[in-house]
Order: C-alpha cells, then sequence, then structure tokens
C-alpha cells in the first residue's frame, strides 16, 4: 500500500541493497538465422523483471503530493551538484539550497549524502537500462533492421552518456572507491550482459559467434568504453579520453559509425556492410 508521507529513518535504514540477478540456464542452440529462438523473450523478460525490480523497490511510494515534490527536487538538486562539482564538494546543506528545501527536509527522506547518491544513482541505471536494451528484441535483428538497430541504439547509448557526462564521471570514479556503488554498477553491467547474451543466442549462428557470453562481455565493455571516453574528451578531460581534439560532432559520429560497423561484423560477419559514417 503506498506510503501517506515520507519514509521514517526505521524504513530507510532497513532498506537492502538490490541483488544481483540470477544466472540463466543452460543456453539454447542458435536459432536458423533470421529467426528468433522460441521462448527467449520470456526469459529476457524474467531478468529484466529481476534487475529493474530490485532498483524500483528502493524508491518510496509517496502519496502526499507536496512530499513528491521535496524529494524529487532534492534527487534533482543533488544530481546536478553532484555531476558538477564531485561526489567530495558536495554537502547536504548545498543540496538542500540546490532543491530550495529547509536542511531539516532533507533529514525527512536521507540519512546522509551517500544515500542520496545511491538513489540518483539507482535513478539512473534504471532510465539507461530502459532506454538502451528495452528496444533490443530477435525480432529487430531480422535482415535489413540489424543494421538500423545496431546503429540506434549506439547512438542512444553516446546521447544518454554525453547529456549527463559529469554524473556518468561521479559514477565511475565512486564505483572505484565505495562498496555500495560498486556492487549497483556490477548488477546493472550484469543484467545488461545477460540481456545481450540471451539476444546474440538466439539471433546468430554458433558457427559465427561460438560464446554468446564473452561476445555480450566484450561488446559491452567496448560500447561503455568508447561512449565514455568521447564525453571525457568533449567534457574537457583529454587525458582520460580520445585526444582527438576534433569538433564535437566529427568525433561522436564517427566513433559511433565506427562502432556500429565493428558490432555488426562481430554477429555478422557474413553479411555486415561498409560503415555509414554521418558528418
Amino acid at each position: 500500500m503506498p506510503r501517506s508521507g515520507p519514509p521514517s529513518r526505521a524504513s530507510r535504514a532497513s532498506r537492502s541493497a538490490p541483488g544481483a540477478p540470477s544466472p540463466s540456464g543452460a543456453a539454447r542452440g542458435p536459432a536458423p538465422r533470421g529467426k528468433a529462438a522460441p521462448g527467449r523473450r520470456e526469459e529476457r523478460s524474467e531478468r529484466e523483471i529481476a534487475f529493474t525490480a530490485s532498483l524500483q523497490a528502493q524508491v518510496p511510494r509517496l502519496q502526499q503530493e507536496r512530499a513528491r515534490r521535496s524529494y524529487e527536487a532534492l534527487l534533482d538538486g543533488a544530481e546536478r551538484l553532484f555531476a558538477r562539482r564531485g561526489y567530495d564538494a558536495v554537502g547536504t546543506p548545498e543540496i538542500a539550497a540546490e532543491a530550495d528545501v529547509a536542511v531539516g527536509t532533507f533529514y525527512r527522506y536521507f540519512d546522509d549524502k551517500k544515500q542520496i547518491f545511491l538513489e540518483i544513482v539507482r535513478r539512473y541505471l534504471l532510465h539507461a537500462y530502459h532506454q538502451t536494451l528495452d528496444r533490443l528484441t530477435p525480432e529487430r535483428f531480422i535482415g535489413k533492421a540489424r543494421r538500423e538497430t545496431i546503429e540506434e541504439t549506439v547512438g542512444i547509448l553516446f546521447e544518454y552518456v554525453h547529456r549527463q557526462p559529469g554524473l556518468n564521471r561521479v559514477l565511475v570514479e565512486m564505483s572505484l572507491r565505495d562498496r555500495d556503488v560498486a556492487r549497483l554498477r556490477a548488477e546493472f553491467e550484469t543484467a545488461a550482459c545477460q540481456r545481450l547474451t540471451a539476444l546474440i543466442t538466439a539471433t546468430c549462428p554458433r558457427s559465427e559467434v561460438p560464446d554468446p557470453e564473452a561476445t555480450a562481455w566484450v561488446l559491452q565493455a567496448a560500447a561503455l568504453e568508447c561512449a565514455t571516453s568521447v564525453a571525457d574528451e568533449l567534457l574537457g578531460a583529454p587525458e582520460r579520453g580520445l585526444r582527438a581534439h576534433q569538433p564535437e560532432g566529427t568525433l561522436a559520429s564517427r566513433v559511433r559509425a565506427t562502432l556500429t560497423l565493428v558490432i555488426e561484423r562481430m554477429l555478422f560477419p557474413g553479411d555486415a556492410g561498409p560503415p555509414h559514417t554521418s558528418r
């Protein structure tokens, strides 16, 4: 039943960290080229539900409109500050001021800035998962739609990372020194790879992709690293980026086009066409 007011301190303390999705069962054999394996969609959906539900369960259901607005204002304000200044340079008074609420209001919903940061990370990862992976179904990889699907997904990933490059950087940095942030990031990456593994298994012949799981990990790491490196370059951190020193449109579009071609050739080596580079 929805709560009638803000969550109590006891309920906040009792929140459990989301659990990682359980590994899938034995992999099915590959489907014939151009056909999706029967039942694969349902298996993917179960894994997706397990991951997204674990993130959504952390969000309090606030029935009162005023409480909901205050809660969202705190999250939005903290997200802006963390993205601009980093984690260490932000305190709870600054977050309250950015949200235009009293400091006491902050502590009605959160114990400290780490707790609100974890909520921001959950929201960010949940939205990223839906934006990039919801559209990846076996049916979209049949025939000519395959290239467009890969290109569209790569474009959405780049757009999402580049829309919030500061927040993405803080997330990566905090995952290297905070166990809770590292766990959330690992759970997201595991769920995403399980989704990609199921997709590759359903659409790619084993004669061309012998190890769908390993291929999924390689593709995900390559895509995230490319998007993050370009974002670092454009954000003014060339020591962490590509050191390309090219205009934003040229750099991003060339990397997106090349990554699309690499993914297509890895998954469908016999059918991949020439790259489509946007300038």
